[in-house]
């Protein structure tokens, strides 16, 4: 699970670049920024069921 997020933050990241670089496709932009939202969301979860499962 991990690794997706990973895979998930990087091409996010690689969008919200390449969407400011070509100023014209600002869709990547927004793409990039709902799946870095997505990644923040997810590692919060899991953090917060991994937290659970310890005690």
């Amino acid at each position: 699970m991990r690794a997706l997020l990973w895979v998930v933050g990087v091409v996010g990241g690689a969008l919200i670049l390449l969407g400011l670089l070509l100023e014209a496709a600002r869709w990547l932009v927004i793409i990039g920024l709902i799946a870095l939202v997505a990644v923040i969301v997810l590692a919060f979860v899991k953090g917060r069921q991994s937290v659970r499962s310890r005690r």
